[in-house]
């Protein structure tokens, strides 16, 4: 079994419902831990500033000097990273983050699982993009930009989980991290 945690990556556009199927991961499995990004975008009316660590632009810079960030992306004219994971002893990283970051974790971390989340159509991504609060113009660029990092995701991912509901999507990622836990603990003999 090797030494290293899993990394566990949850990609997809705005709006495919990757905050909601981490949160419902890391309460169905202990095993996990999820890391907290750092952004500089606005927090949303819908948010209660937990979902991020909020920072200035500055501040955000700061860190990329200092190398503090395991990956990091502008987005949408916002800055997007995920700090050097520190998880509690034996615990596994969960990353919910955009696809230029999962790019980046996947290089330096090339056993990294990426799973692709997607919503059921792009009328319910825009309804769940509305939904959360986000302004005409986010809801527009949102949309513009899903099907290219959709198509960039795949290119990564090992899964791509439709999130049509969150405790069926959950439950299927945690059966597929179990049967990866499994292969861990017993590796196939090479000829």
């Amino acid at each position: 079994m090797s030494a290293e945690p899993f990394i566990v990556v949850l990609i997809g556009p705005g709006g495919a419902g990757k905050g909601t199927l981490a949160r419902a991961l890391v309460a169905g499995d202990h095993a996990l831990w999820l890391s907290k990004s750092w952004t500089t975008r606005p927090v949303r009316a819908t948010e209660d500033g937990s979902e991020y660590h909020f920072v200035d632009r500055e501040t955000f810079e700061r860190a990329i000097e200092d190398d503090a960030f395991l990956e990091w992306a502008e987005f949408h004219g916002n800055l997007y990273g995920t700090p050097r994971p520190r998880p509690p002893e034996g615990a596994e990283v969960l990353l919910e983050i955009e696809v230029q970051g999962a790019e980046q974790v996947v290089e330096r971390a090339r056993e990294s699982v990426v799973f692709l989340i997607v919503a059921p159509s792009m009328q319910q991504l825009e309804e769940r993009l509305r939904g959360r609060g986000d302004s005409d113009e986010h809801v527009t660029t949102r949309l513009a930009s899903a099907p290219a990092e959709m198509a960039r995701g795949q290119k990564i991912a090992r899964y791509v989980i439709v999130n049509d509901d969150v405790q069926r999507a959950s439950g299927e990622i945690l059966s597929i991290l179990e049967e990866l836990r499994q292969q861990r603990r017993t590796p196939s003999i090479k000829d």
